[in-house]
C-alpha cells in the first residue's frame, strides 16, 4: 500500500474534551417585539454564556416548536407572547476551539471535532403581557430599542433574524 492509499488519521481528541454529539439538537429562538423594542436576554449558561441573544432553548420531546417557543419565552423572561410566524431555520455548528465571540461567523477547521450542533427554529412574536424578568437560562432580560441594536454585541445571524422578524410584523 502506498502512502497515498493510507487513510487519513482521525483527529486526536484530548481526554478532557466531551465526545462529539451524534446528531443535532433542535432548539427554538423567539424574536419578541413590542412597538419599537425587541426583547434580548443575556445568556446565563453555555453556549455563549454572558452574550446577548433572543430567548430560546431546546425543544422537548413531544412538544411542538410553537409550544417550545411559548414555554422558553415564559421560562426565560416571564412574558406571554403571540406567535406571528416562522422566520428561518439556522444551523449553529461549533467545533472545539472555534471562536464563539459575537459577530460574523469565522473560518473553522473541519478537522476539529464538533462541540455542538443546534438546528434553531426561529420565530417572530408580539408581546402580550408581563414585564421581563430573567429566569431559567437567562441572567438578564430587557427591552432594547430596535434603533440601538447595533450597540449590542450580537451574533450576525441573530441580527439578521431580528430584522426579518420586524419585516414580518410590519408586512414588508
Amino acid at each position: 500500500m502506498s502512502g497515498s492509499d493510507t487513510p487519513a488519521a482521525a483527529p486526536v481528541i484530548p481526554p478532557d474534551v466531551p465526545a462529539a454529539p451524534q446528531r443535532p439538537v433542535v432548539g427554538v429562538g423567539v424574536v419578541v417585539l413590542k412597538d419599537t423594542h425587541v426583547l434580548l436576554i443575556r445568556r446565563g449558561k453555555p453556549p455563549r454564556t454572558g452574550q446577548w441573544s433572543i430567548p430560546g432553548g431546546k425543544q422537548e420531546l413531544g412538544e411542538t416548536w410553537r409550544e417550545a417557543a411559548h414555554r422558553e419565552v415564559l421560562e426565560e423572561t416571564g412574558l406571554e407572547i403571540e406567535l406571528l410566524g416562522l422566520i428561518d431555520v439556522v444551523d449553529a455548528i461549533v467545533r472545539h476551539g472555534d471562536d464563539t465571540s459575537p459577530g460574523p461567523r469565522r473560518e473553522t477547521d473541519p478537522s476539529r471535532p464538533i462541540a455542538y450542533h443546534y438546528t434553531l427554529v426561529d420565530a417572530a412574536a408580539a408581546w402580550r403581557a408581563g414585564a421581563p424578568v430573567a429566569g431559567s437560562d437567562a441572567a438578564h432580560a430587557e427591552w432594547i430599542p430596535l434603533a440601538d441594536l447595533d450597540d449590542y454585541l450580537l451574533w450576525d445571524e441573530t441580527v439578521r433574524i431580528i430584522r426579518a422578524a420586524v419585516a414580518l410584523r410590519d408586512g414588508i
